[in-house]
């Protein structure tokens, strides 16, 4: 569940108050891991804006927090153009970052578990990554899904065919979002509460 500590942190999804963590994460990560993030290099002023346009209707993030602090994300978004009368219909895509004092702990692989999930439950059925072929860690993360997904690699990108929504995949991602929530929602409150009181 999200608020199980694992890794020596939270893993939940993250809420429109969480963008400014989002932001900060993203702006924390090196030069090569923002490459591999965006397949391409990428300025402070453009994750900026990047990060203030991530909380739209199809989009579904889940983080990985330290001490409050995110320092991983998941990302999975609707590609345009893919249109159904429910959910995310053929295609969508998904987004990986973790800074690296977390790498290689399976923070990585808790995200990606958590991103398919969504994507079955709203019956995309590929999700498409970017995936770098320099990008190991990566390739090697997608492999760990290989009995539940098909992955087909090039140069720039992964294919994952996804299974349908089960029961129990529904009742689980919804039992985490509420609690992922309330959790948020805390959160927030502690950080409104400490800029409120006066410096001393």
């Amino acid at each position: 569940m999200e608020d199980r500590t694992m890794f020596g942190g939270v893993v939940r999804r993250l809420w429109p108050p969480d963008a400014p963590a989002l932001r900060d994460h993203l702006l924390r990560l090196d030069a090569d891991s923002r490459y591999d993030r965006f397949a391409m290099a990428v300025s402070n002023e453009f994750i900026i804006g990047y990060a203030e346009r991530c909380f739209g209707f199809d989009d579904i993030i889940y983080g990985f927090f330290v001490d409050g602090v995110l320092r991983g994300a998941g990302e999975l978004r609707r590609v345009a153009g893919s249109d159904g009368p429910s959910g995310f219909a053929n295609l969508a895509e998904a987004a990986f970052s973790v800074e690296r004092p977390w790498r290689r702990r399976g923070v990585g692989a808790e995200l990606m578990a958590r991103i398919v999930r969504a994507a079955r439950n709203r019956r995309a059925e590929t999700l498409y990554m970017s995936c770098l072929a320099r990008n190991q860690a990566m390739r090697a993360l997608a492999r760990k899904f290989s009995a539940e997904l098909r992955f087909e690699p090039d140069e720039s990108s992964g294919r994952l065919s996804c299974a349908g929504p089960t029961a129990f995949s529904l009742l689980y991602e919804a039992m985490d979002d509420a609690q992922g929530f309330a959790t948020a929602m805390l959160d927030l409150q502690r950080r409104l509460f400490t800029m409120q009181r006066p410096a001393r």
